[in-house]
Formats: structure tokens, C-alpha cells, sequence
């Protein structure tokens, strides 16, 4: 495994084509596109990494998989009276589909379907107390009491959040809130404002490879039942409009997110986590989505192979 992972790394960064950094988010727009990290952690208990995978990068949008996890724990069932379990077959910040379908998201991992399942999280508590439970929760799952929001890119993210400003309060405008729109904005900036690394990222996913159990503690995270459902979302629409594409080539569920992560999961073998911060048209990792190629077609691990 070292020595895939290894050879991938390698050849990601002779690519000179690494994609466009978000640059719609000051602060990822200084991000220095040359660099990758991947790492693997194995439901045996294994880890191997190769390139920079102890730097910190803004998870963005992976960060909806767990929020998705909470609010499940939360409000099981309930959760799909509020967001669908559709793909979007649009941009991940359209409001084109919500206009369409009466304020509801189509599913919780384009923006307006995570800043949905922000307002089911809170149950009416302030944002602190509801970033301090996903922090917590996001610790306990990765092994790592360090893992912190990023501010800078939080303020990013508030300044340049008109269209999910937009989104959210055409979701009200239905009647579909709980809390007060500029609480769950904030709430929903600051959990995409959260930075890992690549082996954070690897270790906080590797319940969703191992039928919801915490590797470490033996635990349920979630049922098995329920780990599978996520793994199909990611599947389905964990890529926005690209995820189909993501499927072709890749076969294994994954979560993108603008700063350049993904996080796949292979079911029964390993949580993977690359990074490359240069995106392609859609807003996915150029190379993050290449190396996630490589890695199932060196390893049979698509989930369509026999």
C-alpha cells in the first residue's frame, strides 16, 4: 500500500495541469496549488500516507457528512421531511431547484441541503453550542482533540455568502426554519471553516467503511444500517453535478469540498483522504479525483468490481 500510494503521489505532482483554486473565498484563493496529500486508514487498523498529509486544509463541503451523521442521530427518519436523497444534477449553489420544489433540497450535500440540516442540528441552541458538539463529535471519530475552525475562513465565508444567504431564506420564506436564518448561517460557515489534514480527514471517515463501528473503541458510531445509507448519498451525490462522473471513473462513495479534499470510503477496507487544492469546472479536486481513480483501479477497491 505505501508503495501505491507513494507512486501516486509522485506522479500527481508531475501533472501540470492542477486545476483553479476557489478563488470566490479569499482565503483559499492564496492556498499554494502545488501540493497533494493522500492517506489510507484500513479497517485492520492500518495507516499509510504519502505527500504532505500532516497539513491543515479547510474541509469545506466534507464536512456535511458528518453534520448529516448528527442530525440522523438527532432526528433519524425525520431528517428526509426536510432534504431530499436526490441528486442535483446542478451547480451545488443553485436556487433554480428550490424554486421548483417548494424550499426543499433536493439532498443534504449541495449548500442549501447542509444549511437545512444545520437548522435541524441546532434544536434551537446558539451556534457555539452547536459548533462545540460537531468539533466534538468530529474528535472523537478522527482520534484528534486538536482539530479547530478555522477562522480566517470563516470570515471568508460570511463576506462572500450572499448566494447562501440567498438560499436559506427562500428555504424560510417556505416556513421550513426552525432558527433564525443568520444563527444557521453562521453555524453552516463556520463547520465548512474546519481544518484537517489528510489523516484526520482518513481516520474521522474509517466508521463508514467499518459498518458504522469506531475502530478504536469498538463503538457504534451509527448502525450499519445507517452507514450504508450515508455511503450510498456519497455515492449519489456526493459531487454535485460531477457525481455520476465521480462514480464512472472512481466507483466508491465520496464527499468533495472546494478546499480540495475528498474523503472516499471503500465498504469493509479503508477511508481515504486526498488533497489537492486546484479544482476542475465543477468545483472537485482536479487530482484529488485522478489519484482516487488510480487508487481503485491499483487496489479493485470500486465498489463495482467483482
Amino acid at each position: 500500500m505505501q508503495d501505491i500510494l507513494n507512486e501516486i503521489a509522485k506522479e500527481m505532482m508531475a501533472i501540470k495541469d492542477k486545476g483553479k483554486v476557489a478563488s470566490y473565498i479569499p482565503s483559499l484563493a492564496n492556498v499554494d496549488i502545488n501540493q497533494f496529500a493522500i492517506s489510507v486508514s484500513l479497517c485492520n487498523g492500518e495507516h499509510y500516507h504519502a505527500g504532505c498529509a500532516n497539513t491543515l486544509f479547510s474541509i469545506q463541503s466534507i464536512s456535511k457528512v458528518f453534520t448529516l451523521t448528527l442530525a440522523l442521530g438527532k432526528l433519524g427518519e425525520n431528517v428526509w421531511h426536510r432534504v431530499g436523497r436526490e441528486p442535483s444534477g446542478d451547480p451545488f449553489n443553485s436556487i433554480v431547484q428550490l424554486e421548483h420544489e417548494h424550499g426543499k433540497p433536493r439532498n443534504p450535500f449541495i449548500n442549501a441541503g447542509a444549511i437545512a440540516v444545520a437548522d435541524l442540528i441546532m434544536q434551537g441552541h446558539e451556534p457555539k453550542e452547536t459548533l462545540a458538539e460537531i468539533l466534538q463529535f468530529i474528535h472523537y471519530i478522527s482520534n484528534d482533540d486538536s482539530i479547530l475552525i478555522d477562522e480566517e475562513v470563516a470570515k471568508s465565508e460570511l463576506a462572500t455568502g450572499s448566494r447562501n444567504a440567498s438560499l436559506a431564506h427562500f428555504m424560510a420564506s417556505f416556513g421550513h426554519f426552525i432558527n433564525p436564518v443568520d444563527k444557521v448561517l453562521g453555524t453552516y460557515f463556520h463547520h465548512c471553516s474546519i481544518a484537517m489534514s489528510t489523516k484526520n480527514l482518513a481516520n474521522a471517515g474509517l466508521f463508514l467503511a467499518n459498518n458504522g463501528i469506531h475502530p478504536s473503541s469498538g463503538y457504534p458510531v451509527v448502525s450499519s444500517e445507517r452507514a450504508k445509507r450515508i455511503n450510498a448519498l456519497m455515492l449519489t451525490c456526493g459531487h454535485y453535478d460531477g457525481s455520476g462522473e465521480f462514480a464512472f471513473r472512481v466507483g466508491l462513495p465520496g464527499k468533495s469540498g472546494v478546499g480540495g479534499g475528498i474523503l472516499a470510503i471503500a465498504p469493509g477496507k479503508a477511508s481515504i483522504a486526498v488533497w489537492s487544492p486546484g479544482l476542475d469546472i465543477i468545483g472537485n479536486s482536479k487530482l484529488g479525483t485522478k489519484a482516487l481513480e488510480l487508487l481503485a483501479e491499483k487496489t479493485s477497491w470500486s465498489v463495482f468490481a467483482k
